[in-house]
């Protein structure tokens, strides 16, 4: 079992590590804003700059102090100055990790959505959500390639007496002939759902735009809620992998394989989550290791021989974090599996945290290695 500890510190930063990292050395601020894109229609705040600062303004005149809790550097967040028309601005103190934040407002005491900003469901709630342009944004854009569909699901659940929602991506071109394709289940975080991994993981982008490059053999993606939200944050340690196992292993997968075309082996299946996705990957694949031929952990943890020791062999192990987490562990435990004859494969993303551009970076790196 992997070890708790571990886990309630990356879960911890991936509330507030990845949303907030702010430079201490000041620089000069290049006055070159826009409005962010996932601001919504028409909305003009909050902007991003060139060198990753994120600018906010709020109209609230009839209120005494709002903070941002991006930006924090050591200050609890971006306080935002209050002009005399009624606004407050203001600028994180520093540039931002690039790729995808949520955050929320504080005023006078209650926390608020950003009007001006689109929501996502992360922390157990609707929050704002801020793109920060990356360097290497190219590989998720939304591209004149060939699209895929990510389409809503519901299936029936016994073991939860209701009908449960998943998210299922098909690859451009699924269903024009009787083709098959493998199928990978792909778990969200602690206080996410279903949605994360399209909305802010763009998975589905990702996944075209590979297939457009040739880069990768096309298959399904299944997004499916964790049941984790259920349990309370810093209670992490009564979390218990029975239900979502029954759910996904006896349930959800029978409905995939007999209401699309998949391949029905452990050959053509694989498994991965980040962060408490990672977790539970990590436990069902080690339960049910003959469902599975590859596993991967984002930010989840890590395998060792000797808990793979006796169980059905996995074509592949993939294990990767941002360079700000645990990097050397990630290594390291690569290391091991590969000296006890395992395949495995480590990935490091850098100059990112427990946060989604470490993710999206890890499913792209993930991705043409899996159905080989």
């Amino acid at each position: 079992m992997m070890k708790f500890k571990f886990l309630i510190i990356a879960l911890g930063a991936s509330l507030n590590y990845g949303m907030c990292q702010a430079q201490t050395n000041p620089v000069a601020i290049t006055e070159d804003f826009k409005p962010a894109v996932t601001n919504q229609p028409g909305q003009e705040f909050p902007q991003v700059n060139s060198q990753g600062y994120a600018r906010f303004r709020i109209k609230a005149p009839q209120a005494d102090s709002i903070r941002v809790s991006l930006g924090l550097g050591g200050q609890g967040g971006t306080k935002l100055t209050k002009t005399g028309d009624g606004f407050f601005i203001g600028t994180t103190a520093g540039a931002m990790d690039e790729g995808f934040h949520y955050y929320h407002l504080t005023i006078d005491g209650g926390v608020f959505n950003d009007p001006g900003a689109m929501n996502y469901f992360g922390s157990s709630r609707w929050e704002s959500g801020i793109e920060i342009p990356a360097r290497d944004e190219d590989f998720y854009a939304n591209k004149n390639v060939a699209h895929g569909n990510v389409q809503q699901i519901l299936f029936p659940s016994k073991s939860t007496n209701s009908s449960r929602r998943a998210y299922v991506y098909t690859p451009p071109g699924y269903g024009k002939d009787k083709q098959r394709f493998p199928v990978l289940y792909l778990q969200h975080g602690w206080g996410e759902d279903e949605t994360a991994w399209s909305n802010q993981g763009r998975a589905n982008l990702i996944m075209d735009n590979l297939i457009a490059e040739g880069k990768i053999k096309p298959f399904i993606i299944v997004m499916t809620y964790g049941m984790t939200n259920e349990t309370k944050w810093g209670r992490m340690k009564d979390f218990k992998i029975d239900g979502f196992q029954t759910l996904l292993t006896e349930e959800l997968i029978p409905y995939i394989d007999n209401n699309f075309s998949t391949i029905k082996t452990s050959n053509g299946r694989a498994m991965a989550g980040l962060s408490m996705g990672g977790m539970e990957t990590h436990t069902i694949t080690l339960n049910k290791p003959e469902l599975f031929g590859y596993f991967a952990l984002l930010s989840g943890g890590t395998y060792n021989p000797s808990e793979l020791k006796d169980k059905t062999k996995p074509r592949l192990i993939f294990i990767s974090c941002g360079s700000k987490e645990r990097p050397d562990g990630v290594k390291n435990a690569v290391a091991t599996l590969k000296e006890a004859g395992y395949n495995a494969v480590s990935y490091v993303s850098e100059n990112t945290g427990h946060e989604f551009q470490t993710w999206r970076r890890s499913l792209r790196e993930l991705a043409p290695l899996l159905f080989k």
